[in-house]
């Protein structure tokens, strides 16, 4: 999940000591391959835009949605009407970037998702490739690269994704003896909420895999539409997972489909924590974030308040990608295997970082996280 209002400076020294504990967290040898993501590769076309262009596509601020037809033309609207940068996107693509920054390792982290066989398309790839990304992309010859339009407002962002290639990817392409072998070396796996509404068989195949060989998974909330409407693939996904991250708006969407009486987010997290789950031998941890107020961390019916360094909003440039860099910040140190207090510390981090930066990227300096 993304967040509007990430706040937070880059001393990330944490204060209270962890109650919650990782268990069983696989320990990994080598860092070459350790982080897979699977998820919907676009292409942002972000732009500053005032409250009337928001008012004209019907869309509101800190949200993400599928685009209609009554959006098509806004992509057109954006190019021609104000200044647009182009951003490798994605959410679940965000934070494997963020992770692949955060660990400086070649080859550390790969990503599977389909793209066009377009100009777009390399574009994706050449981002993705430059900030040390492995890709795995499925190439559809029919239908073009999905794109994301990113309006920008007061350095809040509303997102409206128009799938494309993203939405055509085939369950076939992981079962290829290649991809088999990166997801099979793989011992983290994560993938937003997204990706369910394309392709839930290919998730389950790995979340099975992963439950099997007793490997993790992460997956998030992704968006309040997803926990409204995607709540059958969601909750099947939940069950394998590990982690599962999100903000406090999908948390109390998810609320909202799951009709739990108390939609707080500490509740929320402490019912997602207990969520049956396929494998037993880890308990599932929740992390919600909140934007500058405490991130809160469930498990086992314990609570965690984890406070967020302090960040002054005069820095913050835009939230696009925030909480995807959080993510990708708390994995980096995961799969290193470090425990919650710096996980959460590198997920502030790395969130920060990005809010400093216009969209989603990632610096082209190295990390200063300690």
């Amino acid at each position: 999940g993304i967040n509007a209002e990430y706040m937070g400076t880059p001393n990330h020294t944490t204060t209270n000591m962890s109650k919650i504990e990782f268990v069983d967290i696989p320990k990994v040898s080598s860092l070459d391959g350790v982080l897979l993501g699977i998820g919907n590769p676009l292409l942002d076309i972000s732009a500053e835009v005032p409250s009337s262009f928001l008012e004209k596509y019907g869309v509101t601020l800190n949200n993400a949605i599928l685009a209609e037809d009554k959006h098509l033309p806004i992509y057109e609207d954006m190019i021609k009407d104000f200044k647009v940068d182009y951003v490798a996107g994605g959410a679940t693509q965000n934070s494997i970037r963020a992770a692949q920054w955060m660990l400086q390792h070649s080859g550390a982290t790969g990503y599977i998702g389909c793209i066009g066989k377009d100009h777009f398309g390399q574009e994706l790839r050449k981002v993705a490739e430059s900030d040390g990304l492995t890709v795995h992309y499925l190439e559809d010859e029919k239908v073009p690269t999905g794109t994301c339009a990113v309006l920008i407002h007061e350095k809040e962002r509303s997102l409206i994704a128009n799938l494309g290639a993203a939405n055509h990817y085939k369950i076939d392409h992981l079962k290829t003896d290649a991809i088999r072998k990166i997801w099979e070396k793989a011992s983290f796996v994560y993938s937003s909420g997204f990706f369910l509404t394309v392709s839930p068989p290919s998730l389950m195949m790995l979340a099975e895999y992963v439950a099997a060989n007793n490997k993790v998974l992460a997956i998030n909330l992704a968006a309040p539409f997803i926990n409204l409407f995607f709540k059958e693939p969601l909750t099947q996904a939940l069950r394998y997972a590990d982690f599962v991250f999100g903000n406090e708006s999908e948390a109390q969407a998810f609320g909202e489909g799951q009709g739990f009486e108390d939609k707080s987010p500490q509740a929320v997290a402490l019912k997602l924590a207990g969520w049956e789950k396929v494998n037993t031998k880890r308990p599932r941890i929740a992390v919600i974030t909140q934007g500058a107020d405490p991130t809160i961390v469930a498990c086992q019916g314990k609570v965690e308040l984890i406070p967020v360094p302090a960040l002054c909003k005069s820095e913050i440039l835009d939230t696009n990608g925030a909480g995807d860099a959080f993510v990708g910040g708390f994995l980096s140190q995961l799969v290193q295997g470090k425990d919650l207090a710096t996980c959460v510390a590198a997920g502030s981090y790395c969130a920060q970082v990005v809010l400093r930066l216009s969209g989603a990227a990632t610096p082209k300096t190295k990390p200063t996280f300690q």
